[in-house]
């Protein structure tokens, strides 16, 4: 077989990716599941592409999918937690670790109040009322197994997902 005919732009890619490591992933933005290739060095992000190998998309990304990458490398990209206090005119940055411990003692707190361990009809329930959750479109099967099985563990019942409405 001859030399084959090879584009700048080809050879320009080829560069661009050429000694990073190529991971198979998913587009967190919407619950189609577009194939993405991640390519990192060194544990670094260097660029996000469309897989070719991916049935759903065969290697394109919508404009969102295509700027997914600024999720992580955004520089106006927020790293502190803003909270607005009750009866408060102004945010104020938190760490991560101290809105995380806020959220897990409310989560307890509304899980105590709205306990049931009974129903009207004097049935043993062991269920909360106190909280519910109702999924988006950008989780995959997967994390809503999850949250499924979190939420059944914590007593809930209210648990719903938007892409099943």
């Amino acid at each position: 077989m001859g030399p084959r005919a090879v584009s700048r732009s080809t050879l320009a890619a080829r560069a661009r990716i050429a000694g990073l490591k190529a991971t198979e992933s998913v587009c967190p933005f919407c619950a189609v599941g577009c194939g993405q290739v991640v390519y990192t060095r060194d544990g670094e992000l260097v660029d996000i592409e469309g897989n070719a190998r991916s049935p759903i998309n065969q290697g394109t990304l919508c404009p969102k999918g295509s700027a997914s990458r600024q999720l992580v490398q955004q520089p106006g990209r927020l790293t502190t937690v803003r909270y607005r206090r009750p009866g408060a005119t102004s945010w104020e940055e938190l760490p991560l670790a101290t809105a995380m411990d806020m959220i897990a003692d409310r989560v307890v707190q509304a899980r105590e109040r709205g306990w049931q361990d009974h129903d009207r009809e004097g049935r043993r329930v062991d269920r909360t009322l106190g909280f519910a959750h109702l999924g988006g479109a950008t989780l995959d099967n997967e994390e809503n197994y999850l949250i499924k099985k979190c939420f059944t563990a914590m007593g809930a019942v209210q648990i719903e997902n938007q892409a099943r409405i």
